[in-house]
């Protein structure tokens, strides 16, 4: 089993930041690909940004240059820097964790077989 709780989330203004933490525990380590979600209202889930297994860093387009996903092996937790937020930037964000080690990385929400229970991002224009 993996446990999953992610903390972080807010509201700011437009421009602003924030930081989302996630922190796993059970069965987990680097040889996982892990990953931030997220869901709008009325939208499918989609991919945000994942650290693959040999800890390199992927984002969608949307977040580039904007967002850095990290990770501390020590201490089991993902986190999402998230600078200049836009309030298309707004949703429920979900860390998870994919459903099997040392594969390929991927920012399909399908792939990843845990999850967390979301933190909230609201942007103000």
């Amino acid at each position: 089993q993996v446990q999953l709780v992610e903390s972080g989330g807010g509201s700011v203004q437009a421009g602003g930041s924030l930081r989302l933490s996630c922190a796993a525990s059970g069965y987990t380590d680097s040889t996982y690909c892990m990953g931030w979600f997220r869901q709008a209202p009325g939208k499918e889930r989609e991919g945000v940004a994942v650290i693959d297994t040999f800890g390199s860093s992927h984002y969608a387009d949307s977040v580039k240059g904007r967002f850095t996903i990290s990770k501390d092996n020590a201490k089991n937790t993902l986190y999402l820097q998230m600078n200049s937020l836009k309030p298309e930037d707004t949703a429920v964000y979900y860390c998870a964790q994919d459903r099997a080690r040392l594969r390929t990385w991927s920012l399909l929400p399908e792939r990843f077989g845990y999850w967390g229970q979301g933190t909230q991002v609201t942007v103000s224009s």
